[in-house]
């Protein structure tokens, strides 16, 4: 009885004749029925050794990646610390700086950090390291949470926080490079619109926890075991991904990292489509800045601290699972697009946002109200993550996606520290109308995006 292999559109090495294990094959099976192939499953722009992998890199980065995007909801610097810190009686000055060393933690040193990545012909341990990293600072939070209070609590966590964010930036800077060796160019889409949607289901069931739960005793508690449980599933990252089959990648550019850093600058210059992307990116953190003033107008309309922590993370979560797996999908067939639609919604969202606050409605209708604007512009805000990550992805090449990665993610972080001054903007003016005009700017964005390039699998010459 002859047993014919699956066929690909790039010819992989060392194949097996007599055909893979069982797990192998129901692993390719289930690979086959998510991504939509049949007989011939997709192999561009990864090395063709890695064609026989797909079934199990993807799942690997799948898990990987469902895993950590939950531990992160469940660390929130925009939803579950400034809660814990307002618990715990910190200073407001605490929570206003978190969501600032939070994302440029993240962003800012990847510059740096990416010349030495690409001296590793392998950047698997990279994402495992900050997986690591991550489980630690979110741990030593916990025990924070349970032990101090006041300004004590809040230096604590700040200092965890900047930890925390490095690891986090190691992750990102090697997430893109390992997704861009294992995992074909027309199903990146797919995986982390999976990946995003049933992470946010489970961010929904956690809302939907949390809003059974309230008084004040048990908030210390909550947080910490909200915190650890982080750190647990970070753990548990590490070992997934550590099932990732990479094969080894180009090592040029791994020189001095000041060196290396300018010399990454330099793609501003020379790239056009790479800057055009740049200015959009920069354009729709209109979105990112976009959310906390939504929890401001719904904190005054919500009696119970608890309660209206679950309501938003009700909201987050039923984003991401409404929206993920459609936006990962239309990226494979135009991430331009996506990041055009999302920014569009997301601006008639903030639009409205405006002429309801300038309505004076109040009571319980508005915080329902709200609650449906904050899912809306979450929605929008789940497309532009997707959709920008797999626009850059696709625009790359392995010989210079890291760089690219890590110029993009540290002007991003300068941008968003720029873009605190926002917040200024609420105290002359009422947080209604900052939300209308964060809205103006992202159909401006909206309309930029359609001059980029179309990079994707279906529209690329």
């Amino acid at each position: 009885m002859n047993h014919t292999p699956p066929q690909y559109e790039s010819a992989s090495v060392g194949r097996d004749v007599s055909g893979p294990p069982a797990p192998e094959r129901a692993l390719g099976q289930l690979y086959d029925f998510v991504t939509g192939d049949e007989d011939a499953r997709v192999c561009k722009d990864i090395p063709p050794a890695s064609c026989d992998d797909q079934p199990r890199n993807f799942f690997a980065y799948l898990g990987a990646n469902l895993l950590s995007k939950v531990a992160d909801e469940l660390s929130s610097a925009k939803l579950v610390l400034p809660w814990l810190l307002g618990a715990l009686g910190a200073p407001a000055v605490f929570v206003g700086l978190l969501v600032p060393i939070r994302e440029s933690g993240v962003l800012l040193p990847q510059l740096a950090v990416a010349a030495y990545i690409r001296r590793m012909p392998r950047r698997k341990p990279v994402w495992i390291l900050g997986a690591l990293l991550s489980a630690a600072a979110l741990g030593a939070m916990a025990l924070a949470a349970l032990t101090l209070a006041d300004a004590a609590a809040g230096w604590a966590v700040l200092a965890l926080l900047v930890v925390f964010s490095l690891a986090r930036g190691l992750c990102s800077v090697s997430a893109k490079d390992v997704l861009g060796k294992t995992v074909s160019k027309s199903r990146r889409g797919r995986l982390m619109g999976w990946s995003a949607g049933i992470a946010g289901a489970a961010t929904l069931a956690l809302g939907l926890g949390l809003g059974l739960l309230g008084g004040l005793d048990t908030e210390r508690l909550l947080y910490a075991v909200l915190l650890a449980g982080g750190g647990v599933l970070f753990l548990l990252g590490a070992l997934v991904f550590a099932a990732v089959r990479e094969q080894p990648g180009a090592t040029a550019g791994g020189g001095n990292a000041l060196t290396q850093a300018i010399a990454s600058l330099g793609l501003l210059r020379t790239d056009r489509d790479f800057r055009r992307y740049l200015i959009t990116r920069i354009g729709l953190l209109t979105l990112a800045l976009a959310p906390p003033f939504y929890v401001l107008l719904l904190q005054r309309s919500s009696d119970s601290a608890i309660t209206g922590l679950g309501l938003l993370i009700i909201a987050s979560g039923l984003a991401a699972a409404l929206s993920a797996p459609f936006w990962g999908r239309l990226s494979d067939h135009s991430a331009r697009w996506v990041m055009v639609l999302a920014a569009a919604l997301g601006g008639v969202t903030g639009i409205a946002t405006w002429v309801i606050g300038e309505n004076g409605l109040q009571g319980p209708a508005l915080t329902w109200v709200l609650a449906g604007l904050f899912l809306s512009v979450n929605i929008a805000h789940a497309g532009v993550r997707i959709s920008r990550k797999v626009y850059l992805v696709d625009l790359a090449s392995s010989d210079n996606r890291a760089a690219m990665v890590a110029v993009s993610n540290t002007i991003i972080g300068v941008a968003m520290l720029l873009g605190g001054v926002v917040g200024v903007l609420a105290d002359i003016y009422d947080t209604a109308t900052v939300i209308g005009v964060l809205g103006l700017g992202a159909l401006g964005v909206a309309a930029y995006a359609l001059r980029l390039r179309e990079v994707s699998a279906d529209g690329a010459d």
